[in-house]
């Protein structure tokens, strides 16, 4: 791999050198002034960050882990919320029969009253699956709160060097961002092992594609997702990665070191139980500090709207607030995507490109 930044100091250094000996051995008549070399130098300085510059506009492909095979180990963790181990069964059953090994984390069943274990328990829990070699993918238990509470104690040092899958989402969507925009590493953005379902026999049809779509996601399936076109959106063909996840919790990582990077991507966003002027707030909050001028497209996915307060209406529905920031731009936009707090909630890959076609008759999401 191209480093970049060694690239830029040593090229200055020696071109600075090479110049140089040739102007003190030189037959030309000319005299080199110590100020000339001083604005020689100011120019080569100006090209190394004018590259700098070059190399974070154009990005780098995304890290991929490898996909699961028969005889892979999940480990299942909560970073946020408490979950006993009898609730993880349904989940536990259902990935044992795709051929997959389960490894139950140290915080299943831990206690501190809504977290999955004290902040130091969650965060050693994740950070040994994170180290573990043998765990191949982990998959949060549930959601709730508590990610943020713990993201600066973990070291992705070994992750880094040998990725693996993350898997979760809602308040998990603190680890996509953070991992997406610091490392370049692909996540699975889906439902976790709160949203099995008890009865496989007598669980709904969605239900049922939506946590197959986690096994697709980890097998190394290319996914691929059609829905009806909504009257709302606007038609569209691109290219580019995908990035997302819930509003809320998005908004509360802006200026921060995982703060999420949409320029040149495609942003998908969901939420659950916030009133409609809550969700103008946050997708001002995404205009304003630019996360929506840059898009190649945006994708509206479940929102579970919390009724206005009698004599308090807020007076705009949902495609009202969205197409209100970003009418002036020309990316497609689609609505009702099957993501969010709602039992049609499938993987989706993030970090990793995508094709996303809105026409007049439907909606198509392929991974490239």
């Amino acid at each position: 791999m191209v480093r970049w930044d060694r690239l830029q100091v040593t090229g200055v250094s020696r071109l600075t050198s090479h110049v140089s000996r040739l102007i003190h051995h030189s037959p030309c008549p000319f005299v080199y002034s110590q100020m000339d070399r001083k604005h020689f130098i100011g120019s080569l300085i100006t090209a190394g960050a004018a590259l700098s510059s070059f190399k974070d506009h154009a990005g780098t492909a995304p890290n991929i882990p490898p996909p699961l095979r028969r005889g892979d180990t999940i480990g299942i963790t909560s970073p946020a919320g408490y979950i006993t181990a009898e609730e993880l069964q349904p989940a536990i059953r259902q990935i044992e029969s795709w051929g997959l090994k389960i490894k139950i984390g140290n915080t299943i069943g831990k206690r501190d009253f809504s977290f999955g274990g004290t902040d130091a328990e969650r965060a050693e829990d994740l950070q040994q699956m994170l180290d573990d070699a043998s765990i191949k993918a982990i998959m949060c238990a549930r959601g709730g709160y508590g990610a943020v509470r713990i993201v600066d104690r973990l070291n992705f040092s070994k992750f880094q060097a040998k990725p693996k899958w993350i898997i979760g989402f809602s308040d998990i969507t603190v680890l996509h961002s953070h991992i997406n925009s610091n490392y370049n590493i692909a996540t699975v953005h889906s439902k976790m092992c709160n949203s099995f379902p008890e009865d496989w026999a007598t669980a709904e049809q969605v239900q049922i594609d939506s946590i197959l779509s986690i096994k697709d996601a980890l097998t190394g399936v290319k996914m691929q997702y059609s829905i009806p076109a909504n009257e709302h959106n606007r038609k569209g063909i691109a290219e580019a990665t995908l990035t997302g996840g819930n509003l809320k919790t998005l908004e509360t990582l802006e200026a921060t070191k995982s703060e999420i990077k949409t320029a040149g991507k495609f942003l998908f966003v969901e939420d659950t139980g916030e009133y409609l002027y809550s969700i103008d707030r946050m997708f001002w909050n995404l205009k304003r500090t630019g996360k929506l001028s840059r898009l190649k497209g945006l994708i509206i996915g479940g929102f579970k709207i919390k009724p206005d307060d009698p004599g308090d209406e807020f007076g705009r529905t949902l495609y009202d607030i969205v197409w209100e920031k970003v009418k002036e731009y020309d990316y497609p936009v689609c609505f009702d995507f099957p993501v969010g707090h709602q039992k049609n909630n499938v993987a989706l890959k993030c970090g990793v490109l995508h094709r996303l076609s809105v026409t007049a008759d439907k909606v198509e999401l392929a991974e490239i």
